[in-house]
């Protein structure tokens, strides 16, 4: 395997080092987000959370303005726009060398986020499916990508989800996009398989339980699980609830090989890598 390319992303001319898994923490400048604990709507409020992000432990921020929980409403470019500058705003003042990712699956979006605020990663739930434009913005701004498996769109992906065999047809996505990506000259490339997005309950376990089979792309591998249905639903309980199962959840995406854990609560994960790393430790002394 080439270690190198699992190992680091360039991030604004930095490397950022996932030789140890590290976490990304979710700001959420949205209204009405899933888990109403991450909306974040004053300036107050994102100046708080970008600083307890960082404070915890987080290597990256993830900056989302347009909700893609099932049956979100759609919300305009302009309004993406304008939640985001707010959030950015904020963000840059408050940490200005922080590591910034964007959540969204337009190009002039991550392409403004990127020219005029250093965002140095974009974060696409569609893998280019919903803006055409998206891969060759990518590969023009020369920052990372992190694509995400999606079947459909936010709106309707919970809808009927189906699939003749999950992991297969998965898997033969990402090698397509990977090579289009490559072909444009797009470096670093990190895959999501998108638990939660046009999956079952059932599809989102069989994911995870063959989680470490996507090493076999050689690409830094985020993990999203934080609080979402596949926690909640299994256990009859709600996302405020749903903190204990996602540890459990990160732990288990840990020993498969995930190198980002993207989450809502960045102590708890940071403490989950740090145990995890240790058992591996011990284990190579055996």
């Amino acid at each position: 395997m080439n270690q190198e390319q699992t190992k680091y992303l360039n991030v604004n001319g930095r490397l950022l080092d996932l030789s140890t898994p590290c976490v990304m923490g979710i700001l959420n400048v949205t209204p009405d987000s899933f888990y109403s604990g991450s909306r974040m709507q004053t300036e107050g409020e994102i100046e708080t959370r970008v600083r307890q992000i960082l404070e915890e432990g987080a290597a990256i921020i993830d900056v989302g303005a347009y909700s893609s929980r099932p049956n979100a409403d759609h919300v305009s470019a302009e309004e993406e726009m304008n939640r985001l500058r707010l959030g950015l705003d904020v963000l840059r003042r408050t940490a200005p060398d922080a590591i910034v990712s964007v959540d969204t699956f337009r190009a002039d979006v991550a392409r403004m986020c990127v020219e005029e605020y250093g965002v140095a990663i974009i974060n696409d739930i569609a893998a280019g499916e919903m803006d055409a434009d998206m891969f060759s913005t990518v590969a023009e701004l020369n920052v990372p990508y992190i694509m995400m498996h999606m079947q459909g769109t936010p709106q309707n992906m919970q809808q009927h989800p189906h699939y003749d065999n999950l992991l297969r047809e998965v898997f033969l996505y990402f090698a397509r996009k990977v090579q289009q990506l490559r072909d444009l000259g797009v470096k670093d490339i990190v895959l999501d398989p998108g638990f939660g997005f046009g999956k079952t309950l059932e599809h989102n376990y069989q994911l995870m339980a063959h989680l470490e089979e996507f090493r076999l792309f050689e690409l830094p591998l985020l993990v999203g699980v934080s609080r979402k249905s596949m926690i909640y639903r299994l256990l009859d309980t709600t996302p405020q609830e749903a903190l204990n199962g996602t540890t459990v959840l990160h732990t288990l995406a840990l020993m498969k090989g995930a190198d980002i854990l993207r989450v809502h609560d960045v102590r708890q994960a940071v403490e989950t890598v740090k145990i995890v790393e240790a058992m591996k430790a011990a284990s190579v002394g055996d």
